[in-house]
């Protein structure tokens, strides 16, 4: 009975830690100009890594979040990032976005189409400083 318990226990504690990994705190965003309306929601256009398995998708599902790189601290990497989508927070305003993963980034956090860093950048400090500081959630994109 004591083994089956602890089984159960340490199954749940791994559930959470894997739940938790899908989140992450005062992260580091900048910016970057995809201009995906520019670029007909082309990711093969704007050469995102994510196009190799995205590109096909239909135009209402490349259209309908705004784009970022991911390379943040906690959640899937490479091909297993794209497509995902995050609920961003503005830490300094708590203005949000759902955004969809198109693109790989080097700089640990996120690197945010120029749109959806104006959209979140309410009070203009992030184009002041160059970058936001934002926490993100992996979220379902209703696909």
């Amino acid at each position: 009975m004591r083994t089956a318990r602890s089984i159960v226990a340490a199954l749940l504690l791994c559930l959470a830690a894997a739940a938790t990994a899908q989140e992450a705190s005062n992260v580091r965003a900048t910016y970057h100009y995809y201009y995906p309306a520019q670029n007909n929601w082309d990711l093969n256009a704007v050469s995102a890594y994510c196009a190799t398995w995205d590109a096909d998708e239909p135009l209402a599902w490349r259209q309908k979040y705004g784009w970022t790189a991911f390379c943040g601290p906690a959640g899937p990497t490479g091909q297993a990032a794209c497509g995902k989508c995050l609920l961003v927070t503005n830490t300094a305003t708590g203005t949000q976005a759902t955004v969809r993963i198109v693109d790989q980034c080097a700089n640990g956090g996120l690197d945010l189409d120029q749109g959806v860093f104006s959209q979140l950048d309410t009070d203009g400090t992030g184009y002041a400083q160059g970058h936001l500081i934002v926490n993100y959630q992996f979220v379902d994109c209703g696909d």
